[in-house]
């Protein structure tokens, strides 16, 4: 009866942790998700800012200093 027991307890850790196991998967691959959406974000945010820094330094005059 022992070993049965012992058994059964390693049954129910084991299907604990396969449960836990894809849970975290799903964590794990919402957050691969977040993070490739961030990544584009940021990459078009820094497009835009190299775009609006090329146009405001052309933008610029060139003033000579007095002599």
């Amino acid at each position: 009866m022992l070993h049965e027991n012992r058994i059964i307890e390693l049954e129910m850790k084991l299907a604990h942790q396969e449960k836990l196991i894809e849970e975290l998967s799903c964590v794990v691959t919402d957050q691969w998700k977040s993070l490739d959406e961030m990544s584009k974000k940021l990459n078009a945010l820094t497009k835009r800012l190299l775009e609006l820094e090329e146009r405001s330094l052309s933008e610029i005059p060139v003033e000579h200093p007095p002599h």
